[in-house]
């Protein structure tokens, strides 16, 4: 089956759902998250992450992701949470929808930087979490699977 040019998968308005991962990094005592730069989490802390390309693993996918997004070097191991972003317009059109899987990685080397579509990217400590507008998905997944924050 030949590629349709113009049903290119795009962040707006797609055609299919998308596939995106996440990766959990904690690193003495704290988590690495990042403030999104575009929609739909416009602002909003969660964890680093980005779409997977044609061909590549859920672990390479996060590998690169994160690599871009933070400038770490991270091994990406077992996904450990899935869960659907699906955000709708006035309309009630699609405008964007991810299936989301998160990864467990461990932080193997890097300087932190906000890069990519990241406005910036800490190391986060459980005491911090309260005062960070943080996507629902992200506390939820910090504070009853991990038992970090809250």
């Amino acid at each position: 089956m030949k590629p349709n040019p113009s049903k290119k998968l795009s962040s707006d308005y797609p055609v299919q759902p998308q596939v995106a991962v996440g990766a959990i990094v904690f690193n003495d005592n704290r988590v690495l998250l990042v403030q999104r730069g575009k929609a739909p989490a416009l602002g909003l802390w969660s964890i680093p992450g980005g779409s997977v390309e044609l061909g590549e693993t859920l672990q390479r996918a996060t590998e690169r992701e994160i690599r871009e997004e933070t400038g770490l070097t991270i091994k990406a191991r077992e996904p450990v949470f899935t869960f659907d972003v699906i955000n709708r317009d006035e309309n009630g059109r699609v405008r964007f929808h991810y299936v989301i899987v998160d990864l467990m990685a461990d932080y193997i080397s890097g300087e932190l930087r906000a890069g990519d579509d990241a406005l910036d990217a800490r190391w986060v400590s459980p005491g911090e979490t309260k005062s960070l507008n943080m996507s629902e998905k992200t506390r939820h997944l910090l504070t009853q699977k991990f038992g970090f924050g809250e």
